[in-house]
């Protein structure tokens, strides 16, 4: 159904008149009709019926009016959703408890006036399509893993470097450690559930294993955190990695503890994903947020050697 016939056929119904549509929509009174009638003869009845006074809507024009006004509003709908400036800055933050999640809280809280969207696509492949499709403007992962180079019109920068730490139960070894260092964890059984092959997250870990000789275990179906800080809590033999940033929440008779990492410092690199092309107003703004708080590089830090090749994001 041609939108044009439809918006014609209402502008007359509420001017009653051929002539004063024709004026409003700024064509001529022969085009109406000719719209009007295209419009009828799509749906099979009269919507008109001429009076000396104009033109009048039959029954079925009573009907059909506000139809064809909710779709009218519905095309305008569809319109500004993808109209730049008009529609939210869609940002993909892969969990709401991770760092991402908190970045995007702070920048909402600096920017309240941009309107967000925020969504949590798992797998970068998923992202990676979002963003090239137009369906997200940004994204937060760690960028240039193994055997997954950036497709050329997207670009990344590096934006936070988020410590790991350890989260145990209160009967593990090291709960009462107040920093473990790397070469400790040697022989503990860490825990990981969920760390799915392929990913950016499995290559990191893949990566740490090899450097310093840990044991993580992925077994098990993942049920989420609070299974996981279930499981932690009542297994004294088993320990998990943990974001710093990362916001937990556990029953005061959990007893968990969270234990700093140290020489080095095992960081997982976040960067920002978006397309070359895309034209919102409002990601330029995110970047320069996000150059003024980035924290990246630190001394004493240990990241993958391809983590480490990602573009660190400098204030301007």
């Amino acid at each position: 159904m041609d939108l044009d016939t439809v918006r014609t056929f209402v502008a007359a119904a509420d001017a009653g008149q051929f002539q004063e549509a024709a004026a409003e929509l700024a064509v001529t009174q022969q085009a109406v009709s000719k719209r009007v009638a295209a419009l009828e003869r799509d749906l099979g009845v009269r919507l008109f019926t001429r009076t000396p006074r104009g033109a009048a809507l039959t029954i079925d024009g009573q009907a059909f009016l506000p139809h064809a006004r909710e779709l009218l509003r519905v095309a305008e709908r569809a319109v500004a959703s993808v109209r730049t400036g008009s529609r939210p800055l869609r940002v993909d933050v892969i969990a709401s408890r991770g760092a991402a999640s908190g970045l995007m809280r702070a920048f909402h809280r600096a920017h309240p006036g941009i309107e967000l969207g925020v969504v949590m696509l798992h797998d970068i492949e998923a992202a990676v399509a979002a963003l090239r499709s137009g369906a997200i403007d940004a994204s937060f992962r760690a960028v240039n893993a193994p055997g997954r180079p950036l497709p050329e019109d997207l670009a990344s920068v590096r934006v936070l470097d988020e410590p790991l730490q350890l989260l145990t139960g209160p009967a593990h070894a090291l709960a009462s450690a107040r920093s473990v260092t790397l070469s400790q964890l040697a022989g503990h059984r860490i825990w990981m559930p969920g760390l799915d092959p392929g990913t950016e997250w499995a290559a990191y870990y893949d990566d740490l294993v090899a450097e310093f000789g840990l044991a993580i275990e992925a077994t098990g179906p993942n049920f989420g955190s609070d299974a996981l800080l279930d499981t932690i809590a009542d297994t004294p033999a088993l320990a998990t990695f943990m974001g710093g940033h990362t916001r937990l929440v556990w029953p005061a008779d959990h007893g968990l503890r969270r234990i700093p990492v140290t020489d080095p410092v095992p960081v997982y690199p976040h960067s920002l994903l978006w397309h070359r092309d895309n034209p919102h107003p409002a990601l330029a703004t995110l970047l320069d947020h996000l150059a003024a708080a980035a924290e990246h590089g630190a001394a004493g830090t240990w990241v993958p050697e391809w983590a480490a090749t990602a573009q660190p994001m400098t204030s301007t």
